[in-house]
């Protein structure tokens, strides 16, 4: 028997229960899924932004319950300190939570115009002025950080919390056909060729629910 459960919403459209998930992962947690139902009025309004409290992504482990995908990702370093989501060395380490904070908090605009949909790809996307300050805030990160650490990843050869909060980012951008610069593009790349993410992807498209609010206005 698994020793948590992860509670998720759609693996199509849930970026933030990707990135709990990819966190699950990287810290080799013994954990079993909870899939929630987008017929759930509750579910769905996260899933269009409608709600204020956002309760999925659900971690439950040894007696921890924990629903926020941030709280999430320091309860996980906190409690697998080897996997190393977070960098051993004090600097990095505020800086990584410091770019994780800012995706937490922020890219809002990136968000509305741009949600999570891995079964769809657009070509020709207009994408509104109002996102385009968020996108190149994006860049801005990873060219920072893959210039200072040398990448592949964003600080440096490992895998760390960063790289999973950043994950769903490139995801919208393969949908939606955003232009990248090189750097941005290499990065976004091997994100999508970690095997985690492979997993996910596939098993996001074989989902038969659909949320036509998103696939019809996008």
């Amino acid at each position: 028997m698994a020793a948590a459960t992860l509670t998720i919403s759609s693996r199509n459209y849930s970026s933030w229960s990707l990135r709990a998930w990819l966190l699950c992962k990287m810290a080799d947690l013994d954990f079993k899924v909870k899939a929630l139902s987008i017929d759930d009025p509750t579910n769905r309004a996260e899933l269009l932004l409608l709600s204020p409290s956002v309760l999925v992504p659900r971690l439950e482990h040894d007696g921890a319950k924990i629903w926020d995908t941030l709280s999430i990702g320091e309860y996980l370093a906190e409690v697998k300190p080897k996997a190393g989501l977070l960098p051993s060395d004090r600097i990095l380490r505020a800086h990584c939570r410091s770019i994780c904070g800012e995706m937490h908090s922020g890219f809002y605009n990136l968000r509305s115009a741009l949600p999570m949909n891995l079964k769809a790809h657009y070509t020709d996307f207009k994408t509104w002025a109002g996102a385009k300050p968020d996108i190149a805030r994006v860049f801005a990160i990873w060219q920072d950080c893959l210039d200072a650490y040398g990448g592949p990843y964003l600080f440096g050869k490992d895998l760390t919390m960063a790289d999973a909060m950043y994950a769903p980012v490139c995801t919208r951008f393969n949908t939606y056909g955003v232009m990248m610069d090189d750097v941005s593009a290499a990065y976004s790349e091997a994100i999508m060729e970690w095997p985690a993410m492979i997993e996910w992807t596939d098993a996001a498209k074989l989902e038969p629910e659909e949320l036509e609010e998103v696939d019809a206005e996008f």
